[in-house]
């Protein structure tokens, strides 16, 4: 006999309370049964939250840390090293939460990593090594099913300042420099659930210092630069066809001369939005991160101005940016950032 859900209820009504249960508590849910913890390891779960529209779209960003308080550590700023972490943003409740470290990096992540969101996992890739500042071939993966990380398969080839975008489950990494610092052109693409890299391909160009940046299922790697030109920001743009795994070049996508980093986004005709030119109170250090039909916004008004989270509906229209009130161990500098879907 089929053990029941939970106790003194219809199956399909308890399916209904638990499909509700907050994505926080989904680790200790777990426990609860065998029956439970199949829903949940399974993915049974994630699926019919997905499809009810119960699921929770988080903003991860890597995020500058608080630095202790101090006279001794005031007095001696230039002592003082960055430390980046995983903070948590649910637009919809406005919660705020911080992920455990990677256990390679407990005192703090790799700079420069990128993060994707894949199957309601959270998957950071590459960087430096925040000693000795080496890149870094490193992929680890969070599941937040089990309120753990575990190490995923290397990336083929260490790359700094690379694009990323996740398709269906799958990761896609372009572009970047080498240890030489020669701009790359080529892509690799990295399965979450297989934990298995494959060759996606490579652009026409090298492109350092890109970004990467999802359009209805295409994989944009948008502006950078050749070796030649270091710095000098090129306007175009190349797209992989996932489906067919080709790649196009798109000439004007971008602004000539703009660094792309952190800016890129969606606009309502299907091309591409510079945030810091469409929001002045995220104008310096913007970062946007598409959240279901909202994007969060990070940034300051100008250089040294304080750093502010804001929200705003895309799609509509009144796209009025929110202010977001952020707890002060929220409130540093975000380097990057994702959608995760639980």
């Amino acid at each position: 006999m089929e053990v029941e859900l939970i106790p003194g209820l219809p199956s399909d009504m308890a399916m209904e309370c638990l499909i509700r249960v907050s994505y926080k508590w989904h680790h200790v849910a777990r426990r609860v049964s065998k029956r439970w913890r199949n829903l949940i390891d399974g993915g049974d779960l994630y699926r019919l939250r997905k499809q009810s529209g119960k699921s929770s779209r988080l903003a991860c960003l890597v995020q500058s840390l608080p630095t202790p308080s101090s006279p001794a550590l005031d007095a001696k700023p230039s002592h003082r090293r960055t430390s980046y972490g995983l903070s948590v943003f649910d637009p919809g409740s406005y919660d705020w939460d911080l992920l455990p470290q990677i256990p390679t990096h407990p005192d703090g992540l790799p700079l420069f990593c990128q993060v994707a969101g894949a199957e309601g996992k959270l998957v950071v890739l590459g960087g430096w090594d925040p000693v000795s500042w080496e890149p870094l071939r490193d992929v680890w993966v969070y599941d937040f099913r089990l309120g753990s990380w575990r190490r995923g398969a290397d990336m083929p080839c260490a790359r700094s300042f690379f694009a990323v975008g996740a398709v269906k489950g799958v990761v896609f990494v372009a572009g970047g420099h080498d240890a030489s610092k020669n701009a790359m052109r080529t892509a690799s693409a990295y399965d979450v659930g297989r934990d298995a890299w494959v060759d996606a391909g490579e652009m026409r160009e090298g492109r350092d210092e890109c970004e990467g940046v999802v359009v209805k299922g295409e994989v944009w790697v948008v502006g950078g630069y050749g070796t030649e030109r270091q710095g000098r920001f090129g306007g175009s743009a190349e797209v992989l066809d996932v489906g067919k795994g080709r790649w196009r070049r798109v000439e004007g996508a971008w602004v000539e001369g703009r660094c792309p980093r952190g800016c890129v986004g969606e606009g309502k005709d299907g091309g591409l939005v510079c945030w810091s030119d469409e929001e002045q109170l995220v104008r310096v250090g913007t970062c946007a991160v598409r959240v279901g039909d909202r994007v969060v916004l990070t940034g300051s008004v100008c250089p040294g101005a304080p750093h502010g989270v804001f929200s705003v509906k895309v799609g509509g229209k009144n796209e009025r940016l929110e202010a977001v009130d952020v707890p002060r161990e929220f409130s540093g500098f975000v380097q990057s950032g994702c959608c995760v879907e639980i």
